[in-house]
């Protein structure tokens, strides 16, 4: 890994990472369906013009229901159960609690028989669970969060699950730029006539807008740039790296904002940490988490 990739690594960590909070002060003045759909639409121009200035190629049409479900579990749903979630829980519990993803993508793949159960990997999947919990809990205690907030943000965690493992066995092979345009292309689709029908946007604010833009442009289109750059050029185990870091952003832009950090959420991040280290102690081949 060279000092660029490196860097690249750390700058698509932090974007993840401050996503939450953006999602917290855009839902502020957006609800659920029109930050979902904004977010979509932002990162859609983004990788459109990427997509004409590479000449990269977007996936045969053939492939149009797996990419419409692919976007549904992948972006759709993860997306507006967030910005859903973070409306009675915090930015940096979020950010704890979409560890989950590569849990989750572990137990689904499991479940299909994509790979065999090992005393390892049920164990740090144990233990990636048990700081879930520890958060949730210190969350809920701290009244930080709810229990529906936290439910509906683990929902997304699992949707983002199970969009990998699909897209694992059945989208190999295409242009990653051209299907991560599509992607957010068919979602934007689907969510604008769902929003349409949703409550407006109350009275718009310079900070809800520029979170949403930032957020579309930065946290969607050029993070999946850079993820699909780095995976081009380093190894997918590599690229993993990120996992473990956003929890930490997480803390660390929920701190910046003025939330509270309890020592709880703080142990279980280490122990999610701990849950992860071990899981991707011995590298090998497991369906990566999917893009915030």
């Amino acid at each position: 890994m060279t000092r660029q990739d490196a860097f690249q690594l750390f700058l698509l960590s932090a974007v993840w990472g401050v996503s939450f909070l953006l999602i917290k002060w855009g839902g502020e003045v957006f609800p659920p369906l029109w930050l979902s759909f904004l977010r979509c639409l932002f990162g859609a121009g983004l990788l459109w013009l990427a997509l004409w200035r590479g000449r990269h190629t977007l996936p045969p049409a053939r492939l149009w229901k797996l990419l419409l479900l692919v976007a549904f579990l992948n972006n759709v749903v993860p997306w507006t159960f967030l910005a859903w979630g973070e409306q009675s829980v915090s930015s940096n519990i979020a950010a704890v609690l979409n560890a989950t993803t590569p849990l989750f993508t572990l137990l689904v793949s499991l479940g299909v028989r994509e790979m065999a159960p090992s005393a390892r990997v049920i164990l740090s999947v144990l233990i990636g669970l048990g700081g879930v919990g520890l958060t949730a809990f210190g969350g809920l205690s701290g009244g930080h969060a709810s229990v529906l907030g936290v439910c509906v943000l683990v929902s997304a965690g699992l949707g983002y699950a199970v969009a990998t493992v699909i897209a694992k066995r059945t989208l190999g092979g295409l242009n990653p730029v051209g299907l991560a345009t599509t992607q957010l292309s068919l979602a934007a689709l689907m969510l604008f006539p769902a929003a349409l029908l949703s409550p407006a946007p109350s009275a718009l604010t310079a900070q809800a807008v520029a979170s949403v833009a930032f957020l579309g442009v930065f946290g969607s289109g050029f993070a999946y740039l850079l993820y699909y750059g780095l995976l081009a050029r380093i190894s997918s185990t590599q690229v993993t790296a990120v996992t473990y870091l956003l929890p930490v952003w997480g803390l660390f832009w929920g701190a910046v904002a003025g939330e509270r950090v309890g020592i709880l959420s703080v142990i279980g991040v280490g122990i999610i940490l701990m849950g992860l280290a071990l899981l991707n102690l011995r590298p090998r081949r497991i369906s990566q988490p999917a893009p915030l």
